[in-house]
């Protein structure tokens, strides 16, 4: 299978994990060795970014923008990981995705974020999705996702309960035609 770095994971309808529920994760990495990627539509309402700020001693400079924080997925869930524009860099800890896309999991990028430097764009999860070696594939051959492109106005877009949605129609695809069952021609 081809890297699905930068690509989008769409959930198929009756995906067994609840957790993964019509969920939207982009892919940060993909090899042999597994993948890693952050579901991009589950908001936590319980966690602010101001309150992680102030958890973190992060100084926030006054009117700093609020940024919502999202459930990335299961795996080490009190970690933080910011998917961000490519107009952002932290050294050594930053992993480009793509031309587009960068990974930092290192609080310089909140402290950034916080004084209001850093990323044009930028999504905070905590927690990750991750495979081990395969399994992914294996997930996609039974029909567990659909994969595309990704899109930024979707990974960084406010309105969270339409993501889902939006990422199946990329596709040209109708979500109602969508089966959770499927078939082997």
């Amino acid at each position: 299978m081809s890297d699905l770095s930068g690509k989008f994971l769409i959930a198929m309808p009756g995906m067994g994990d609840t957790r993964f529920s019509q969920s939207v994760v982009y892919v940060c990495a993909h090899s042999e060795d597994g993948a890693m990627g952050l579901i991009v539509n589950k908001p936590t309402p319980e966690v602010r970014f101001s309150d992680l700020l102030t958890q973190l001693e992060i100084d926030a400079q006054p009117g700093m923008r609020d940024i919502r924080v999202h459930f990335g997925g299961p795996v080490e869930n009190s970690r933080g990981f910011v998917l961000h524009s490519a107009d952002y860099k932290s050294g050594e800890s930053t992993l480009m995705v793509n031309d587009e896309m960068g990974l930092t999991a290192t609080l310089d990028v909140l402290e950034e974020i916080a004084q209001g430097r850093g990323p044009k764009s930028s999504f905070l999860a905590l927690g990750y999705s991750g495979w081990g070696p395969g399994q992914l594939e294996s997930e996609i051959a039974q029909n567990g996702w659909l994969t595309s492109d990704a899109r930024s106005d979707i990974v960084f877009g406010r309105a969270n309960e339409h993501k889902w949605m939006a990422a199946v129609k990329s596709l040209g695809i109708d979500p109602v035609t969508l089966s959770a069952t499927s078939g082997r021609a």
